[in-house]
C-alpha cells in the first residue's frame, strides 16, 4: 500500500462518522421589544479568555451579496443555487490572539425573508460534520424550513478549515481513491498494525505540511467566535442559531463565550460534551449497534425475503460473514472500482442515519449476497465519504481530522486499543473492530487541543431547545441529558423523540415540528422533558 492508504481511510470512514449529521433546522425570535435576558450584553468581550480587541476592519465589515458560483469539489458537486440565494464572506483573523494577523474568507451564502414585514432576523445553520460545507447543505435542504424563511433570513458558512473556507485537505482525489480500494480493513496482524503505525505518522505529516499554521486555528471555540463575527457583519443583536450534530457542540460552544448574545438556539441531534475520546467512541459503536438491530427486526418483520433473516444473531452472523468475506475478495461494480470490507462496512453505517434509507439497505445487501455485486452499497459509501460520480471528494474527511484534533486533548495510542478492545466488540460485534481503531485518528497529529472537550456551562442563556432521538445511531441519546446538564440550571429545555434516525426535526413527526415551530417562531418553549 501506497503510504497514507490506511491512514487515509480510516480517517475518512470512522473520523467522520464522529457526529456527521445533515438534518435539522434552524432558531427564531419575536419581533417584539427583547427581554432584559435577551438584550445584547454590556460587555463584548467572551467568557474564559481575554484576548486583544478586534480591529474595526473585522468588527464593522458588512456580508456584499452576491450571486452564488457553483459549489467547488470541496464543497460538492452541483449547479449554483439561484434566486433566492446569494453569496458572500467573511474575513476573520487566523489567530484571534493576534487579530491584525493573517486573515481567512469564510463562505457564506443566505436567502431573505420572504416576509419583510415579519422579519425577525437571521437564522444561522450548522448541519454537522465536523467537516459539512454550510454553502452547499442549506439550499439542498431548505424546503424544510420553508415557514421559517419567511420570517428569517436563512444563512449558513463554510467553517473555517471547511470547504471554501480555507479548507483543510490532506490527500488528494487519486491518492484517497487507491486508499479506499487497497485498505484490508482493521489490522489483524502485527505487520499490519506497524504500517497502519506508520500511515498515521505519514498522514500527519502531509496534512501539517499542506495547511500550516491554520491546523492550530480550525477548533470549534475559534469556529464560535467567527459566528459573533458574522452575527455583527449581519447586523444581529443575538445570534439565531440551528446547530445539527457537531453543530450542537459548535452552538454551545457559542451560548458559553457568548450567553447573552446567544438568542434562540435549536440543538438537535446533540453531542456530549462530557466524555473523551474512547467514551464517545464506544458509546457510538452501542448507538450503530442499537440502529442495526432495530433495522434487522424490522427487515424480518416488514420483508418476506430479508437478506439477513431472522436478524438478532443470525443477522449479526450474516453481516459479518459478508465483510470478512469482502476483506478476501472485494466485489466488482459497474464503475470499475470494487466494494471492500471498509467500504460495505461504511455503506451499512450511512443507510443507519434515516429509518428512510433502510430499504435501500435492503436491497444492497441483497445485491451484495445474491447477486455477488457492490454497486448499491459502494454508492451509500462514496456519498457519505464525499466522492462525487467523478472521482473528486470533498474535504469531509480532512476537515473532520482536524477539528476534532484540534478541539480535543486526549491521543490514545496502540496500548489504549488493546485496552479497549473487549469492550468495543462487546458493545457492536458487527462494528466494534472497525470503531475501536478510530481511537487512533488523532495519535500523531501536529495540534494537540488543551482540553477534552470545549466547554458549554451557558449561565445567562437560554432557553436553548434540545431535540434527542431515542435511536440515534451517531448521537446518542444519553449525550443530549448530559448537555442539559452541562449547560446549566434552566438553561437546556429537552425534547424527546421516540423513534429512528439522526436528527429529529425535519423527520415528518408533527409534534416535533409544532415543539420546534413554536419556540422559533412564538418564543415559547415546550416543557423540559416533552416526549414526542
Amino acid at each position: 500500500m501506497p503510504g497514507g492508504g490506511i491512514r487515509t481511510v480510516v480517517t475518512l470512514a470512522v473520523a467522520a462518522l464522529l457526529v456527521a449529521g445533515c438534518s435539522g433546522s434552524p432558531p427564531p425570535q419575536d419581533p417584539g421589544d427583547p427581554t432584559p435576558q435577551d438584550a445584547a450584553p454590556a460587555s463584548p468581550e467572551p467568557r474564559d479568555e481575554v484576548l486583544p480587541p478586534l480591529p474595526e476592519r473585522l468588527t464593522e465589515q458588512t456580508v456584499d451579496w452576491g450571486a452564488c458560483p457553483a459549489p467547488s469539489p470541496l464543497q460538492g458537486s452541483g449547479d449554483p443555487p439561484g434566486d433566492p440565494w446569494r453569496c458572500g464572506t467573511l474575513t476573520v483573523p487566523v489567530d484571534y490572539a493576534e487579530p491584525e494577523g493573517d486573515t481567512v474568507e469564510l463562505a457564506l451564502i443566505m436567502a431573505p425573508a420572504t416576509d419583510p414585514r415579519s422579519r425577525i432576523g437571521s437564522l444561522v445553520f450548522n448541519f454537522g460534520g465536523p467537516g459539512g460545507s454550510g454553502v452547499a447543505s442549506l439550499p439542498r435542504s431548505a424546503d424544510r424550513y420553508e415557514t421559517l424563511g419567511a420570517a428569517y433570513d436563512l444563512v449558513s458558512l463554510d467553517p473555517r478549515g471547511v470547504g471554501e473556507s480555507a479548507g483543510v485537505v490532506c490527500r488528494d482525489d487519486d491518492e484517497l481513491d487507491r486508499a479506499a480500494q487497497e485498505y484490508p480493513g482493521p489490522p489483524r496482524t502485527q505487520d499490519e498494525e506497524r504500517e497502519l503505525l506508520a500511515a498515521n505518522r505519514d498522514y500527519a505529516a502531509d496534512c501539517a505540511e499542506r495547511n500550516g499554521e491554520l491546523l492550530a486555528h480550525v477548533g470549534t471555540v475559534d469556529a464560535a467566535r467567527d459566528l459573533d463575527l458574522l452575527r455583527r457583519a449581519l447586523g444581529d443583536e443575538q445570534l439565531h442559531y440551528f446547530g445539527v450534530s457537531y453543530g450542537t457542540r459548535l452552538g454551545a460552544a457559542y451560548a458559553h463565550l457568548f450567553p447573552r448574545r446567544a438568542g434562540r438556539t435549536v440543538l438537535d441531534a446533540v453531542v456530549d460534551p462530557t466524555r473523551g475520546h474512547a467514551e464517545r467512541l464506544l458509546l457510538q459503536a452501542e448507538g450503530f449497534q442499537l440502529a442495526l438491530d432495530n433495522y434487522l427486526d424490522h427487515c424480518a418483520i416488514v420483508v418476506s425475503d430479508c437478506p439477513t433473516g431472522e436478524g438478532g444473531a443470525a443477522g449479526h452472523a450474516t453481516l459479518t460473514a459478508l465483510f470478512d468475506q469482502l476483506r478476501a475478495t472485494p466485489l466488482p461494480t459497474e464503475s470499475g472500482r470494487h466494494l471492500t470490507q471498509d467500504l460495505a462496512i461504511t455503506g451499512v453505517l450511512s443507510a443507519l442515519y434515516s429509518q428512510g434509507s433502510w430499504s435501500y439497505l435492503t436491497d444492497a445487501i441483497r445485491q451484495a449476497r445474491e447477486d455477488g455485486r457492490g454497486d448499491l452499497l459502494l454508492r451509500a459509501a462514496e456519498r457519505y465519504n464525499g466522492r462525487d460520480s467523478e472521482g473528486r471528494y470533498r474535504n469531509l474527511s480532512s476537515a473532520n481530522t482536524a477539528v476534532n484534533c484540534a478541539d480535543f486533548a486526549s491521543r490514545p495510542t496502540v496500548a489504549t486499543v488493546d485496552e479497549q478492545r473487549d469492550a468495543f466488540l462487546a458493545a457492536s460485534p458487527v462494528f466494534g473492530e472497525r470503531l475501536l481503531w478510530g481511537l487512533l485518528s488523532c495519535a500523531d497529529w501536529p495540534v494537540v487541543g488543551d482540553r477534552e472537550q470545549p466547554p458549554v456551562a451557558a449561565d445567562g442563556a437560554g432557553p436553548i431547545l434540545l431535540l434527542a432521538t431515542t435511536g440515534d445511531p451517531a448521537t446518542p441519546y444519553a449525550g443530549a441529558e448530559r448537555m442539559r446538564e452541562e449547560l446549566g440550571a434552566g438553561v437546556g429545555v429537552l425534547l424527546t423523540y421516540e423513534g429512528e434516525g439522526h436528527g429529529a426535526f425535519g423527520g415528518g413527526d408533527s409534534c416535533v415540528t409544532d415543539a420546534v415551530l413554536a419556540y422559533l417562531l412564538a418564543g415559547t418553549a415546550p416543557a423540559d422533558g416533552t416526549v414526542c
